[in-house]
């Protein structure tokens, strides 16, 4: 199966369609009045429906298992034609557009199973997707397309040529994936004064998006925390929330982390991780939800 751990949970919905043409109109009388001799039509198909949405993943190996916290199953009668949709939500990391398929299916394959014995003429039309929401395409056109940013490496040893830097680059290759503009990325050692002086002349330069990574932990030389914090205008502690809590599920020591997040004047600034997981897996759990508030930035809705 297709690696999803790093996707997080969200609320995905999606409905699907199958439409089952009759030969005759007694047919839909007898569905309608309940006198099919293999018992209730709607009822017994709707439970087969809960069943086959529910069984999505062991029929289809490639299908990941995944809590159903909703289906709904409805019919729409139109001449010799009824329309079943089959609606179907979970709070997971991936959609559910296939167990929404596969419910609209068997209820249709029921339906016929059951009425066939009244009607040779039964057919199954048009299985497919009507609607799902809840993945990353439904915010795709939500966020600023010119945003641009600078990352910044903290490191004593990679600044001194000990160490290669990989977290910085794990970085921009999550930037360049939301497109995001890099203008600036660069190397520093562990110190205060340096730290601010990035910050202050990356705002001045109108730099939407500043993000540092080293220098949260709890050594002595971790200090890009205490520099940044008496900067920032305002601390966002949702971001920060989100990056302990991503990293939490992946690994205990995510809780020693001093990541934050805040605004300075019209910039974001990040201080993430120095490790190479800890910088992309806060990435992941970030982006590209955050780059939503330079919309907010320029005074639209939260919900837009």
């Amino acid at each position: 199966m297709i690696n999803i751990t790093h996707k997080t949970n969200t609320l995905r919905t999606a409905t699907a369609q199958a439409i089952l043409k009759v030969g005759k109109p007694e047919t839909i009388v007898a569905i309608q009045n309940n006198t099919v001799p293999k018992g209730d039509v709607f009822a017994m198909s709707k439970a087969a429906g809960l069943l086959g949405v529910k069984k999505t993943p062991d029929i289809l190996p490639d299908c990941h298992p995944l809590p159903i916290e909703y289906t709904g199953i409805e019919y729409k009668i139109t001449k010799l034609e009824i329309t079943v949709l089959c609606t179907v939500k979970t709070i997971y990391k991936t959609g559910v557009e296939v167990e929404a398929m596969h419910g609209a299916s068997v209820v249709a394959l029921n339906m016929y199973d059951m009425l066939k014995p009244i009607d040779k003429g039964i057919e199954i039309h048009h299985i497919k997707l009507l609607e799902k929401k809840g993945g990353k395409s439904d915010f795709k056109d939500t966020f600023r397309k010119d945003i641009t940013a600078a990352v910044v490496v903290c490191s004593d040893s990679i600044s001194a040529g000990q160490k290669e830097d990989r977290a910085g680059k794990k970085i921009i290759e999550k930037l360049k994936e939301s497109d995001v503009v890099i203008s600036e990325y660069c190397i520093i050692p562990d110190e205060t004064e340096i730290i601010r002086s990035k910050v202050m002349a990356y705002q001045q330069e109108g730099i939407d998006l500043i993000i540092f990574t080293g220098g949260t932990g709890l050594s002595k030389r971790d200090v890009t925390t205490e520099a940044l914090e008496p900067l920032l205008d305002r601390r966002i502690p949702g971001i920060e929330e989100a990056i302990r809590s991503y990293g939490q599920n992946r690994t205990p020591y995510s809780m020693l982390s001093r990541s934050i997040a805040g605004t300075f004047k019209g910039s974001l600034v990040l201080a993430l991780p120095g490790s190479t997981n800890g910088a992309k897996e806060s990435m992941d759990a970030i982006f590209p939800a955050i780059l939503h508030i330079f919309r907010i930035f320029k005074g639209a809705r939260h919900d837009s």
